[in-house]
């Protein structure tokens, strides 16, 4: 891209880019994941948190995209800049992992949906269901390497073309919306303790980090912004949008159906609301909007994960041979490296009891901590009072921003539990020996000595993580 305006995005591109990275297959599973875990109640403190938590996300990526503009290659920039190169490289791991996931889960839906028509898919997770999603999985591998990238201006397309049956599916089901039902279900059980509504909101969590991810996708490529300042603002208008779907296609489907009957709903859940509304069709209707949402948010995320990759090792994060480029100028070994491990989760999905569900939390487990550092960084900036020189009285407005996002994401970290922790570790583990080898290739001390307890950690993690499932102390 040239220094000059013409080709560059314009602040409605970039807002289409966060809107259409965040909206993918989640959206279409809220009304199951929620009615499995709480009732409207519960709903809504659970958004209410997210909703404040998310907002001061997005405020540090607008903070940091104007105090620190020099930081273009992605999130992961802001650990490496804030905390050392072994953090910075588990933060770009823990980022392309949850890009990698989230694309399982875009096929497991999929299939899920097709399953609604031909039995032979089953819920996503059979052995057909695997085979043809391996077949669309090297297709479109095949395709990217030929030089096909995803357009600004297909991405806004997309954007919009998904968007519509979303609030087609808020007017019907709005239109179907019953008092009574929503009455019964409103404290998601039979006794109303303080206890049991935090529990059904800490079962949320994870829901709702995974419906977000994507959130910094204007941050991602704020190098290509017109403005700078349109960064931050997309960002905003991104998360604002966003959140109001989320929580009306969260909330009306309360007063649709009983919440056992929302929990009992296979995936793509909204489907079956739409359904018990309108009759028959509204399946056929939310299933073409899941479709045309996925494959556009697929397009997106692969060769997003394949970019992270492709960026960390030119900024030395991650090992020399993943920055080879082809002639078409992709990222060809990065994208094999993607689609390779996709390919081997999709394999792992057959063993998985709830295929769908385990990509879904494990994506939010693994980009938990990119943003937990993301956070981490802008609050460091604020206390130590760098790039506030100039600029003293904006610091406390910021300081309370970057501590609300830093104490919000530290809970997510909690409530992902034990076992989502372990199976990250899993993945932080073993994926340290690309850490390795890219500090080898520079001929370079691997650890600092501050680093080697971060990895030694993540290390007894992955151990004990395998150890349970191998034994089965862990069930997927």
């Amino acid at each position: 891209m040239s220094s000059s305006s013409e080709g560059k995005f314009s602040l409605w591109t970039l807002t289409a880019m966060s809107v259409g990275s965040m909206v993918g297959a989640g959206i279409f599973s809220l009304p199951q994941a929620f009615g499995r875990a709480t009732g409207p109640f519960g709903a809504t403190i659970a958004w209410m948190i997210a909703g404040v938590g998310m907002l001061m996300l997005a405020f540090v990526f607008q903070t940091l995209s104007e105090r620190k503009p020099d930081l273009d290659a992605g999130i992961y920039a802001y650990a490496k800049a804030g905390f050392g190169n072994y953090l910075g490289f588990l933060s770009a791991l823990g980022y392309w992992s949850a890009a990698l996931l989230g694309n399982v889960s875009y096929f497991v839906l999929i299939k899920s949906t097709l399953g609604l028509f031909f039995p032979i898919f089953g819920d996503g997770n059979t052995l057909f269901a695997i085979a043809i999603s391996s077949v669309l999985l090297w297709t479109v591998h095949a395709l990217i390497l030929r030089g096909i990238r995803g357009a600004a201006l297909i991405n806004t397309i997309v954007t919009f073309a998904k968007i519509i049956p979303i609030i087609l599916f808020i007017v019907f089901v709005i239109y179907g919306f019953q008092a009574d039902i929503f009455a019964l279900n409103f404290w998601g059980g039979d006794t109303v303790t303080f206890g049991g509504i935090a529990g059904q909101v800490r079962a949320t969590m994870l829901v709702t980090v995974f419906v977000f991810v994507g959130i910094e996708g204007a941050s991602v490529y704020s190098r290509y912004a017109r403005n700078r300042s349109d960064v931050g603002i997309a960002t905003l208008l991104g998360f604002a949008g966003v959140l109001c779907l989320l929580v009306l296609v969260t909330i009306l489907s309360y007063g649709v159906m009983l919440r056992a009957d929302l929990a009992s709903l296979r995936n793509p859940s909204m489907a079956g609301v739409l359904s018990s509304v309108v009759g028959p069709w509204g399946t056929v209707f939310v299933s073409a909007g899941l479709m045309i949402s996925v494959g556009g948010a697929y397009l997106s995320w692969v060769l997003l994960a394949a970019e992270i990759l492709f960026s960390a090792s030119k900024y030395g994060t991650m090992p020399g041979f993943l920055m080879r480029e082809n002639s078409a100028g992709v990222p060809s070994n990065a994208l094999w490296l993607t689609n390779i491990v996709v390919q081997v989760f999709l394999i792992l999905s057959l063993f998985a009891q709830y295929a769908l569900r385990l990509a879904i939390e494990l994506t939010s487990s693994m980009i938990l901590i990119p943003y937990f550092l993301v956070s981490a960084y802008s609050f460091k900036l604020v206390l130590t009072g760098e790039t506030y020189e100039r600029d003293s009285a904006s610091r406390h407005r910021e300081f309370v921003r970057s501590a609300i996002a830093l104490v919000y994401t530290s809970f997510l970290i909690a409530a992902a539990g034990g076992t989502h922790l372990l199976l990250s570790a899993a993945i932080y583990g073993p994926g340290s020996i690309l850490f390795f080898m890219a500090r080898r290739e520079q001929k370079l001390p691997v650890f600092k000595l501050a680093e080697t307890p971060v990895f030694i950690v993540a290390a007894v993690g992955a151990l004990i993580a395998i150890y349970a499932l191998a034994t089965g102390r862990i069930s997927v």
